[in-house]
């Protein structure tokens, strides 16, 4: 194989498996390459990497050592990404009755879901993430965009028991948004006992979900190492129980009268 198809080869691979780490002795047999000439080519694709603000390559040394791909999106790329979605979200259009704004589009929208799901792993990659949770609304795309960039299972929260889930674990929170009291179950075989867990929601007002999430996962003795939210809206009537996350985009005053939205950045590009 010529150098050049190697390169493409082995850059297409690492893409396709962050945070795995790969031998070198596998990218030998695999391309039928000596180790020296694959040393230099990962070289080159880590350069290319960094250049291109989508990550690098971590190299690990000994017998059983080889290199992982971390992605990271450059500040450049992740502020230009986040201007777009403040954009996006300031249409008009969006907004629905009660001040709620709709969102289903760019959720559906696969390259969006994927470069949210992006920043997101560049911000947690280097916790040691066991498992990506969420519950069964709007947000399991995006659990599903982080998940695969930290190579990691996703865990579905759901609002009442599965006959398929088996024996579940389920307790009584209450809502952020309507103060109710509702009800999140999680299947017993779902989460092994203390794992790292990222929650990653869609939107979040007062945090109610997120944080009867937080006590769930209690019950496996879970450790909720991140929290992540696509967008938070500012509700100064209303008191927050979650203040340990990150939001891409905050969304501040949506003026029925006027039908004006305002959308900044959250606190993601704030670290």
């Amino acid at each position: 194989m010529k150098r050049s198809d190697r390169l493409v080869a082995m850059t297409n691979y690492l893409i396709e498996h962050p945070m795995e780490l790969v031998s070198l002795p596998f990218f030998s047999s695999t391309y039928d390459a000596a180790k020296s000439s694959i040393s230099e080519d990962l070289a080159i694709i880590n350069k290319m990497f960094q250049s291109e603000g989508i990550g690098f390559l971590e190299s690990f040394s000994g017998a059983s050592g080889g290199v992982k791909y971390i992605p990271k999106h450059s500040k450049k790329r992740s502020e230009e990404f986040v201007e777009q979605l403040c954009k996006q979200l300031e249409d008009p259009e969006r907004i629905l009755p009660g001040g709620y704004l709709f969102m289903s589009d760019l959720l559906g929208e696969p390259n969006t879901v994927r470069n949210i799901g992006r920043l997101f792993a560049t911000e947690f990659s280097d916790l040691d993430i066991d498992v990506v949770v969420t519950v069964a609304t709007k947000g399991i795309p995006l659990a599903y965009a982080v998940a695969s960039f930290l190579h990691v299972p996703v865990v579905i929260v759901r609002r009442d028991p599965k006959v398929t889930e088996g024996s579940t674990v389920s307790i009584n929170y209450v809502s952020g948004s309507s103060r109710k009291i509702q009800t999140m179950v999680l299947s017993k075989r779902s989460l092994q006992e203390g794992a790292k867990v990222c929650i990653i929601d869609d939107f979040m007002k007062a945090g109610g979900t997120i944080n009867g999430i937080t006590n769930l996962l209690k019950e496996f003795n879970a450790h909720v190492a991140a929290i992540g939210v696509l967008a938070e809206a500012e509700d100064e009537e209303e008191e927050r129980v979650v203040n340990d996350y990150t939001s891409l985009v905050q969304i501040k005053n949506v003026d029925m009268k006027t039908k004006q939205i305002e959308v900044v950045k959250g606190n993601f590009l704030l670290g």
